[in-house]
């Protein structure tokens, strides 16, 4: 049965959006292709608000990140954990060999400013890395004051954004912030298929990695600008999530608006997380909720998978609880194309479920 995601990703894909993948293939070596590779990557640059590079890989959003780790560090990169997937940063970074450490705060509080600087005086470290919005946890971290420190404090530190489940749904200014390499999935707030990871990478990042050594092929700078002029990418490019992606972002930045879609964010984050604290409660600190997923705390104790069952028969499907917190919360994602409607749909439908 088709169900409608409510899910931290895969998102709900559009059927404009998957008929966007069945255009006739374009070679990747040819003029067209280029074309295409240049009105999409000049299309992230305006929702990225960045004029540098932003690549485009055929992976996962793991593998990138396991290509920026390869590339950042002369010396010792320092980890921010305070969730799953900013410890899965630092689970990349050890099983690579590069030197690191970590600073770690509870599950649904914040990575601080303090934080950053307090381990940053040491004089250590030459990367940081951190994630944007939490997924397993529904919080989203201070990147943007967090960069602001370390750029006015400790220039030399490269600044490495998982921006996996916030990327598209948040604004990131990546120029503004100071940032040095963002990267995120397409199945989440871009609302494609999965298989196609962005990753915006600023000049001294690719600067420095040219002095970094075992910095790797693949996901090589070095080797992916070889073809960055040409508009195309140095391994074969995964076409039709391309095509996808372009006809997305002719929404996003053309139908919908820019600003527009900030607000769309913005007032479905609102009127779920308003939806969790009248009926169960939020787990993560209030200060720092995700505009993108609402992390609910299960104050009734109800059952999440039989609740997430039911709602299967209803044709739609939200997600358990990350990890540790399977069965004591469940989250309802609000990216992608969702509507503030079907914020309330969703919600609606739960509430007949439970009986609220």
């Amino acid at each position: 049965m088709y169900k409608k995601l409510f899910t931290p990703g895969p998102t709900h894909v559009r059927g404009k959006i998957l008929d966007a993948q069945t255009v006739p293939m374009l070679h990747h070596r040819s003029k067209e292709y280029s074309e295409l590779q240049k009105q999409v990557t000049t299309k992230l640059q305006k929702l990225l608000y960045t004029e540098q590079h932003v690549y485009l890989f055929a992976s996962s959003s793991t593998g990138v990140m396991e290509g920026s780790i390869r590339q950042a560090s002369n010396k010792k990169i320092l980890n921010t954990i305070n969730g799953a997937f900013s410890k899965r940063w630092h689970e990349i970074t050890v099983a690579n060999g590069v030197a690191c450490d970590t600073i770690e705060a509870p599950w649904g509080e914040p990575i601080t400013p303090e934080m950053v600087d307090e381990a940053l005086a040491s004089g250590e470290y030459d990367a940081l890395t951190m994630v944007f919005n939490e997924t397993s946890t529904g919080l989203m971290n201070p990147v943007k004051e967090i960069a602001a420190l370390v750029n006015e404090k400790y220039p030399d530190v490269l600044i490495l954004v998982d921006a996996v489940s916030g990327m598209a749904g948040a604004k990131i200014e990546f120029d503004a912030w100071g940032l040095d390499v963002g990267l995120a999935g397409v199945q989440k707030c871009f609302a494609l298929p999965a298989g196609l990871t962005v990753c915006a990478v600023s000049d001294r990042s690719r600067e420095r990695a040219l002095n970094v050594s075992d910095r790797g092929f693949y996901f090589s700078y070095e080797q992916m600008d070889k073809k960055y002029d040409k508009h195309q990418t140095r391994a074969t490019p995964a076409v039709s999530l391309i095509q996808a992606m372009n006809a997305q972002l002719d929404d996003i930045l053309v139908v919908e608006g820019l600003e527009n879609h900030w607000k769309r964010y913005q007032e479905m984050a609102e009127y779920v997380q308003n939806w969790a604290r009248k009926y169960f409660g939020l787990y993560s600190n209030e200060e720092y909720l995700s505009h993108t997923l609402t992390n609910v705390k299960n104050t009734r104790g109800i059952d999440v998978v039989e609740l997430n069952n039911r709602l299967g028969l209803r044709g739609a499907a939200i997600s358990n609880g990350y990890g540790p917190l399977k069965g004591e919360c469940f989250r309802i994602a609000h990216m992608g194309d969702l509507t503030l409607n079907d914020a309330k749909w969703i919600t609606a439908q739960i509430e007949d479920i439970l009986d609220l």
